[in-house]
């Protein structure tokens, strides 16, 4: 029959392993493995297999058509749009510059990231259990399908992972022995976390739970007052942002709805990208609040993950909303450990091996599914753009369905894959997007002054309908109707390729 054995928690050292004793509590010899490597290169192999098989989609898109602006421009379109996401774009930027834009070379520094937070994840492990836990981390942690599917998507959030990640360990560390060396640390890893998107900032309630509970037994106030102000000098760099972000958050998450209670429920399974994986982890996660020795250690992580959703939760029935599951990713590694403690307190052994497998293998269907090409997007860009290529020639005008549809990228979901050859003109681009410094161009409010001496115009909008300019805006498709008459159409994944010549 399997039972239960107590969490172990003991003194750990700065790597989060007991000092100077080995698993049966004997004095180590030997070097210790070092966990946080291997867990961190496993987690990059998994998230990094792949990584291009899959058409990028819109928000990836416009990541890539901020990262490569010249860096003036980028900064100045920061100013307008996407400030939240202006350190990602920064640090894109300057990545694209040396290693191209290719889909893999976009997401690759969000692998990279994900590696680092599974390095934490198992750190923190380690601190507050026992190396079976932090084993246990290491190998769930790397294959939970959420970690692939942000560990390949060319977006900020694995870099927040791993930030917060990195905080939380930095804690546990100044907590255990409080100096300016290790507070220190752990401001960055706020501030970063911060400026890597800002609704991430909620972790730090559970923070300041966890610097109270600790308090509330050691009664070290001086803890406290260095937690006060740690956090307080970390924020100094974010509060422009947040400042700037306020003055645009209507146009950028305006569209996300006030959460209801069944929206808990939708979060927690897209929160690990598997809902048979969520609900397989909230069978277990709650196992080590069990056991007497493994109970701190446990409360204090349950506060880490679920006091952030509930605050976001709260705030957001507001006027504006941030209950998204990818905006709450942060949490996930403080989910993972919990989980990995409560299988690893299993007994025998092999029953805690065994149902880590189950997790694993319950998550491969989920893991091949967002590797498949159309697992992002519904429509086919690339074979919109190979139909343009196709048929060019030098002076081609360029029509995308934007108007009300512009939030859709397919512009970029085209742009993004056209030779460097293909030049085309944007027809009803009176300003083009980086001359206005934002994501889209200033359209003409006269259309039929636009189209100029054009004799050809692409028109891609979208398919399941004989009309080719079926959600154009009225007054474009009465210009293009008026001086154009339709040469040939062509209908790809979703979308719909219409090449227009001049009437004579």
């Amino acid at each position: 029959m399997t039972s239960a054995r107590t969490l172990p928690v003991s003194p750990a050292d700065p790597s989060g392993r007991r000092a100077g004793t080995d698993e049966g509590g004997g004095t180590s010899r030997r070097l210790p493995v070092p966990d946080w490597l291997w867990a961190a290169l496993l987690a990059l192999a998994v998230s990094g297999f792949g990584i291009g098989g899959a058409q990028p989609w819109r928000d990836e898109l416009a990541s890539w058509n901020a990262a490569t602006r010249g860096t003036g421009e980028l900064v100045d379109m920061l100013g307008h749009v996407d400030a939240v996401s202006g350190l990602y774009y920064l640090l894109l930027h300057g990545w694209v510059s040396v290693f191209g834009d290719s889909t893999a070379m976009l997401r690759l520094p969000s692998a990279l990231a994900m590696a680092g937070a599974a390095a934490f994840a198992v750190l923190t492990a380690r601190t507050l259990f026992d190396r079976r836990t932090a084993v246990f981390t290491g190998l769930l942690f790397a294959f939970v399908p959420a970690v692939s599917r942000y560990g390949q998507e060319a977006r900020s959030y694995a870099f927040v992972v791993l930030a917060v990640s990195a905080a939380t360990w930095l804690l546990l560390r100044a907590l255990e022995r409080p100096a300016p060396r290790r507070w220190a640390p752990y401001a960055l890893a706020v501030a970063a976390a911060g400026l890597f998107h800002v609704v991430s900032l909620l972790f730090l309630l559970p923070h300041a739970l966890i610097v109270l509970l600790r308090w509330w037994h050691d009664r070290r106030g001086r803890t406290v007052v260095a937690f006060a102000v740690t956090v307080t000098a970390a924020l100094l760099p974010v509060i422009p942002l947040v400042l700037l972000g306020q003055r645009q958050v209507g146009r950028q998450i305006g569209w996300i709805k006030t959460p209801h209670l069944r929206s808990v429920a939708d979060l927690w399974g897209n929160l690990f990208g598997s809902p048979t994986i969520g609900l397989a982890l909230a069978a277990v996660v709650l196992l080590p609040l069990a056991w007497s020795r493994g109970r701190r250690p446990a409360v204090e992580l349950v506060l880490a993950g679920a006091a952030p959703i509930a605050a976001a939760w709260v705030v957001s029935q507001g006027s504006t909303s941030y209950f998204m599951d990818r905006y709450l990713l942060f949490t996930l590694p403080a989910w993972v450990v919990l989980a990995a403690a409560g299988l690893a307190a299993l007994r025998p052994y092999r029953a805690g091996a065994l149902a880590l497998a189950a997790l694993i293998l319950l998550g491969l269907p989920d893991q091949r599914q967002m590797r498949t090409e159309w697992a992002r997007v519904g429509l086919d860009g690339e074979a919109a753009a190979r139909v343009i290529a196709e048929g060019y020639r030098p002076g081609d005008g360029f029509v995308p369905v934007r108007g009300a549809d512009r939030v859709y990228m397919v512009d970029f979901q085209v742009e993004y894959f056209l030779p460097h050859r293909v030049r085309l003109r944007d027809v009803f681009a009176e300003r083009s997007a980086v001359d206005g410094d934002d994501l889209f161009p200033k359209e003409c409010e006269q259309p039929v002054r636009c189209l100029g001496s054009t004799q050809r115009v692409w028109v891609v909008t979208w398919s399941g309908t004989k009309n080719p300019y079926h959600k154009l805006p009225k007054d474009q498709a009465e210009a293009l109707a008026s001086h154009y008459r339709v040469a040939e159409s062509r209908s790809v994944r979703g979308l719909s390729v219409s090449l227009l010549e001049r009437v004579k």
